[in-house]
């Protein structure tokens, strides 16, 4: 039989976003009665996320530093004509730390895995079991929504956790390899050293078409990985994904779409969003009370227009939340690639900025 529960706030969404706007409403008010509610019977999916300590807000670290992994000082960047190690920080998260954590966290019946949403509104979320969930506020982290009415290009991308039979002997993390062949748009690869003898590898490229050919990659990691001289082991964990690059089209309809009064606070599978997005958890933090109303005021967006290949393109800028969705240009490379690499992540983190103010997104992050 159906039942109504009631509660404070309900997070659609258990994903980096949903997960980490969990942590932070939870610390910020321990007496608050959250539901964090997702179709996959873990927080985050399968997922690895990485960023730069430059990306994130000093105020704002107290969120991620208990989802931290791995951390480096340093880290290298390549291109046909240039390379050059650059100074600086570099974390990742993986998604079974945040599962970790957001369970420690949130009591048990907070946490409403495996319930599939039918639908969603500004203070109820209904259950396809026919329960119904009613919130003085409801957040919707799921994603972008619906994005028939934009132009997109596509991000995509193969990643694999290698077990080594040999350590190898790259200290720092490869952030950008763009000295391998240029397949279809821009390409890279990016490789992170999780211990001696266990690497991250993967091979990203734009496309004008979403299609993925998972053994094709495969194959292009197994050429590269021969080349760089590891002898693997065994395939630890893989993950893969396509991601829209919005080129045009009517804006409005993407994340800051205002649904009933609310918006979404997070893009994390469709669209590409800076480590500053962290900034969203915090501004949901000190909020007075928890009507809908105050959590849509919480979040705004903006456009701003940006080109690939000639044509107008558009980028998402969360005025409150460093929300960002750009477009990527494949084929900017080589010596204005290599200028910006040092500031800016091509896994799932960020935008990268060139000297002529034009601009590709790398990975998502937040």
């Amino acid at each position: 039989m159906a039942s109504t529960i009631s509660c404070d706030v309900a997070i659609v969404g258990a994903g980096l976003a949903g997960g980490m706007i969990a942590l932070a409403l939870k610390a910020k008010h321990p007496a608050l009665d959250v539901r964090l509610i997702d179709a996959a019977p873990v927080v985050g999916g399968n997922h690895l996320w990485s960023f730069f300590g430059s990306d994130v807000a000093q105020a704002d670290r107290w969120i991620v530093a208990p989802l931290v992994v791995h951390a480096w000082r340093g880290y290298d960047v390549r291109f046909p004509a240039h390379e050059r190690t650059i100074d600086a920080t570099y974390y990742s998260i993986e998604s079974t730390r945040l599962d970790r954590e957001v369970r420690r966290v949130l009591p048990a019946h907070a946490l409403m895995l495996g319930r599939k949403v039918s639908g969603a509104s500004a203070t109820a979320v209904v259950l396809a079991d026919g329960d119904r969930i009613e919130a003085t506020g409801v957040i919707d982290a799921r994603g972008a929504g619906d994005l028939s009415l934009l132009d997109l290009a596509w991000q995509k991308f193969l990643g694999r956790e290698l077990a080594l039979s040999v350590p190898h002997e790259s200290p720092r993390p490869m952030v950008m390899d763009a000295t391998i062949p240029q397949i279809d748009g821009y390409r890279f690869v990016y490789c992170l050293p999780f211990s001696a003898d266990r690497m991250f590898v993967e091979d990203t490229y734009y496309s004008d078409t979403p299609d993925l050919d998972i053994p094709v990659l495969g194959g292009r990691i197994d050429d590269y990985v021969t080349a760089r001289g590891w002898s693997v082991e065994s395939v630890v964990r893989e993950e893969s994904g396509v991601l829209p690059v919005a080129m045009g089209g009517i804006s409005r309809r993407i994340g800051g779409r205002v649904v009933l009064g609310w918006r979404r606070p997070g893009c994390a599978r469709e669209c590409f969003i800076r480590p500053r997005g962290t900034r969203c958890r915090t501004r949901f933090g000190p909020l007075p009370c928890w009507r809908a109303s105050a959590i849509s005021r919480a979040r705004s967006f903006t456009m701003r227009p940006t080109r690939w290949r000639g044509r107008r393109g558009s980028r998402v800028a969360s005025t409150g939340c460093s929300t960002r969705c750009c477009s990527a240009p494949p084929n900017r490379r080589n010596a204005t690639a290599s200028s910006s690499a040092s500031t800016a992540s091509p896994h799932r983190s960020s935008v990268v900025s060139t000297p002529d103010a034009r601009r590709f997104p790398t990975r998502r992050a937040f």
